[in-house]
């Protein structure tokens, strides 16, 4: 891991890193972020793309979960900031809002502006070179898969996008005033499908996913697994049956009271 710059994400500073001192070629942003769930600012994007475009980085920007951004005030894409089109690579996936996990299916935007610096210091085309990779390495979505993402911008499929990005918005609302409800400190699941919930004192992440394994039979992510600032965290999805999340909750609550 030689050379990376890890930016953390704590409780201190919202789960939102800020840019470095140091110089960085390539910046990755997850917002929504998984695991905290929190949402960058428009405020906070723009000092990213003010940091890219003096470092002469390039910041890949990963929007996964932007459906369930419920904020109108939040953005949706980095794009929304002006100049990002110069500094910023975009990519979403259709697994979160339209449950095609499994089959791979995403896009990726590499604006024509977008310039990087190569060995020589000279200005290259990125745009171009995304395209050249693209069209020699890889041979494409599978057509079926490709006329269902294609499904999801007609009418009833956007329609049915909505329902489903509800769907698991109301769990997660449920997941986080149950775990409220019983004294433990949460973060995230409103404008993202994830809970982060801070684990009680005496115990770390994997203490915990121990106990609500054993004593609940639920299955969580420790923070840890997510890097050194997850430590004293824990995960949970609203990707479910909310009635298998109901169940779970009570299962979790149960076990904490215990």
């Amino acid at each position: 891991f030689g050379g990376m710059v890890y930016l953390n994400c704590t409780q201190e500073n919202g789960f939102v890193a800020s840019p470095p001192s140091e110089k960085a070629d390539l910046v990755y942003l997850c917002s929504p972020n998984n695991p905290a769930g929190t949402v960058m600012t428009k405020d906070q994007l723009t000092e990213w793309v003010v940091y890219a475009r003096e470092n002469q980085a390039i910041i890949l920007f990963d929007a996964a979960y932007e459906a369930f951004i419920q904020n109108p005030d939040l953005p949706h894409s980095i794009y929304e900031i002006e100049g990002a089109k110069e500094v910023a690579i975009e990519f979403r996936s259709f697994s979160k809002n339209a449950g095609f996990t499994g089959t791979r299916c995403a896009y990726t935007v590499v604006p024509k502006a977008l310039k990087g610096t190569n060995s020589k210091g000279e200005s290259v085309d990125i745009n171009s070179i995304w395209n050249r990779r693209h069209c020699t390495k890889f041979n494409g979505v599978s057509y079926p898969v490709q006329k269902a993402a294609e499904a999801v911008y007609s009418e009833a499929g956007q329609k049915e996008v909505k329902e489903l990005v509800a769907y698991y918005m109301k769990n997660a609302q449920v997941i986080k005033d149950g775990l409220e409800s019983i004294g433990l400190e949460v973060f995230g699941g409103t404008n993202a499908p994830y809970i982060w919930v801070k684990v009680p004192e005496g115990t770390d992440s994997w203490g915990f996913f121990d106990r609500i394994l054993n004593d609940a039979h639920v299955v969580g992510t420790p923070g840890s697994g997510f890097g050194p600032s997850g430590e004293g965290y824990f995960r949970l999805s609203a990707f479910g049956n909310a009635d298998n999340v109901k169940e779970a909750l009570e299962r979790i609550k149960k076990s904490l009271k215990a």
